[in-house]
């Protein structure tokens, strides 16, 4: 008896440790925004009294990138932590409202880590003003108020969204007028409302598991990691995330499976490896298979024709990109070594992360195979989406976030409880690499973030996640065992 006291003693420890960890780095996060313009967060200029709301403070860079840095480990280890040690299922539903919390709290903030949101919000100023986005960049509105905000190197970039991340920034831009931080606020508010709403999928979804319900909290909802990139940071891409996921759950209807599937791709297109899984379920049912890739061409058709034909061009001219934590920057280099600094090398580095991308989604099915004899849709976009992010040559911390959202859905059955953490690792490797993801706004001092742990620390380890994560999936799948049949999954809402 007392040795099982001292263990539940050392367990309840443990989950109050881990429970802190998460909410104390979600609250350094909060912190962040809300002291101000910083190094970590660009000035929205306008009067203090409209949102997004913020002290002013004018806090120190060395404090700001310190307070993000402990936000980052806190949060990546409480979530490494949690997911390996808390049980209680009862603790998922307190989970996910205090992830919902953080993300109402966070749209209220100035965003930050990045200045994303401002090219966002230029490009939508730009649609306002009868400017083709697609073919123009911020400096080519000079003297606009919201155009001048934009930081380098993107004032001459255009925009590489597609038509509905595009129509979302047009109408923030008709919300706010001329007034940046206004645009922003409204933009804030659809990021943190998608963000919100497939949290609460998911937990629908897992609503009569328990212990999946409180897996898919700690991967999404409350995932500190994610609030600090989505939703404070503002990115598009938890709009397709949310497409996806809800796609996903309304494939009983291919109609409204399709549309969504085609509203996620026409956000950004590399979505579309998502679209993969409902497709693979349906092979067999090429009607209804018809019915859901007809209406999402069809939307993506649609989208990218109001656009216009120039909204294709910036997407393949950033496909060949190698971003400067990635691994595939260590390979450019040999490659110039070895061969000569002629080339870039891009064209052979995209063939090789093809096939680096082929051997992980292979590896993971496989291993996905041992549990289930017909592969679900969402066991299938959890692979090939997982296997891309860590495959592709141009990854930001914030692309993992339709991996997290994927795997919450398949749930631990297909791949096992480790994939949680080789995906949480990858994020919290990758999040350390870009503090923050903004260019000149450091001090001398603290140069070395951006010229030894982005270029020089973090591509090795990236790497070495990879190999591992392969061979993981590969030796778990070679495992002599019977095959097993999960717990049946809870039915899509609808």
């Amino acid at each position: 008896m007392r040795v099982e006291t001292r263990g539940a003693g050392r367990g309840n420890w443990a989950a109050r440790a881990t429970l802190a960890a998460i909410g104390g780095s979600i609250l350094l996060t909060v912190v962040i925004g809300l002291l101000g313009p910083s190094a970590m967060v660009p000035d929205l200029g306008g009067p203090a009294w409209l949102p997004p709301f913020s002290l002013g403070v004018g806090p120190a860079p060395h404090l700001v990138v310190a307070l993000a840095a402990a936000a980052v480990l806190i949060g990546g280890l409480g979530t490494l932590a949690g997911l390996r040690t808390l049980r209680d299922g009862g603790l998922a539903g307190r989970l996910v409202a205090l992830g919902c919390l953080a993300a109402g709290v966070l749209a209220f903030l100035p965003p930050s880590g990045s200045g994303d949101h401002l090219n966002y919000a230029a490009y939508g100023r730009m649609v306002a003003l009868g400017l083709n986005p697609y073919t123009h960049g911020a400096v080519d509105l000079p003297g606009d108020p919201v155009a001048d905000a934009v930081e380098a190197p993107w004032r001459e970039e255009p925009s590489v969204y597609g038509p509905v991340a595009t129509a979302v920034q047009a109408l923030a831009s008709w919300a706010g007028g001329d007034s940046l931080r206004l645009t922003v606020f409204v933009l804030a508010l659809v990021n943190a409302a998608a963000f919100v709403a497939t949290g609460l999928l998911v937990d629908r979804f897992t609503r009569d598991d328990p212990r999946l319900r409180l897996r898919a909290a700690l991967l999404w909802t409350a995932n500190p990691l994610l609030l600090h990139h989505l939703v404070a940071g503002m990115h598009v891409d938890t709009l397709a995330v949310a497409c996806m996921v809800a796609a996903l759950l309304a494939r009983s209807r291919p109609a409204r499976s399709g549309l969504l599937l085609g509203l996620g791709v026409a956000v950004k297109v590399n979505a579309g490896l998502a679209a993969l899984g409902p497709a693979w379920e349906l092979r067999r049912r090429p009607g209804r298979l018809a019915v859901m890739a007809g209406v999402a061409l069809a939307v993506v058709v649609a989208g990218y024709a109001v656009a216009g034909p120039d909204s294709v061009g910036p997407v393949t001219r950033t496909s060949k990109a190698i971003s400067h934590a990635s691994y595939w920057k260590l390979a450019q280099g040999w490659l110039q070594a070895l061969v000569g600094e002629g080339s870039a090398y891009r064209g052979e580095i995209q063939a090789g992360s093809l096939v680096v991308l082929a051997l992980v989604a292979w590896s993971l099915l496989r291993l996905a195979r041992r549990t289930y004899g017909e592969l679900p849709a969402e066991v299938v976009a959890a692979a090939l989406v997982t296997a891309y992010v860590f495959a592709t040559p141009y990854v930001l911390p914030w692309y993992d976030g339709m991996a997290f959202g994927l795997v919450a859905l398949a749930g631990p059955y297909a791949f096992g409880a480790a994939l949680d953490r080789f995906l949480t690792a990858h994020l919290l490797v990758l999040s350390l690499a870009y503090l923050p993801a903004r260019v000149d706004v450091l001090p001398p001092d603290l140069g070395w973030l951006m010229t030894v742990v982005r270029p020089q620390v973090v591509p090795p380890a990236l790497l070495a996640l990879t190999a591992a994560l392969a061979g993981w999936a590969l030796l778990r799948a070679r495992a002599a065992g019977p095959v097993r049949t999960p717990p049946a999954p809870a039915a899509p809402p609808r």
